[in-house]
């Protein structure tokens, strides 16, 4: 299968689950995310304010606010191009690009201080490939980050045997 046909593939499998369903499913995977080890040595995080088919980051960012962390998210700011931004809480979020919900105020630039990125995917395989949703903006983004540690995370139905990559793409150090 070829990129398309697996995004494809991985919308219709998103679509046997209702929203709460979805929600159900990502406790697990955000409760192992929240107790994992380099989220807990992490100073400083990038995450994703999730859309309604990706695994529910909403209340975690919260929590890893709580527990002092510096939380970061993107904020799409041209069809090639996003950058990042301090999460202090819903009411720092407005809808950007896409229809995604993303934080307001001055661009974060202390990329060498990123502990840990957490990064969702449509797909990913066995040895950290990630499929995107195709715009390319985490792999292009990824390469000013190689001091973090990626986590990429997803549901269940979203583990493949093998995704196909190309030499742009950035491999996972784990997928959750």
């Amino acid at each position: 299968m070829n990129k398309g046909d697996i995004r494809r593939y991985i919308r219709l499998q998103k679509q046997q689950f209702t929203a709460s369903e979805l929600s159900l499913l990502s406790e697990p995977i955000m409760r192992r995310l929240l107790v994992h080890p380099r989220i807990k040595a992490a100073s400083t995080i990038l995450m994703y304010y999730s859309l309604p088919d990706e695994v529910n980051t909403h209340d975690s960012l919260d929590r890893l606010i709580e527990d002092g962390k510096t939380v970061l998210l993107p904020a799409v700011i041209s069809d090639t191009e996003m950058e990042l931004r301090h999460y202090e809480g819903p009411k720092s979020l407005l809808g950007g690009f896409f229809d995604i919900m993303e934080p307001v105020g001055t661009p974060f630039t202390c990329l060498s201080t990123i502990d840990v990125a957490v990064i969702p995917g449509m797909g990913f395989d066995g040895m950290g490939h990630r499929l995107g949703r195709g715009r390319g903006y985490y792999d292009r983004f990824l390469p000013l980050i190689p001091q973090a540690y990626k986590i990429g995370i997803c549901f269940p139905f979203q583990k493949l045997p093998g995704i196909p990559v190309d030499a742009t793409d950035i491999p996972m150090d784990e997928v959750l």
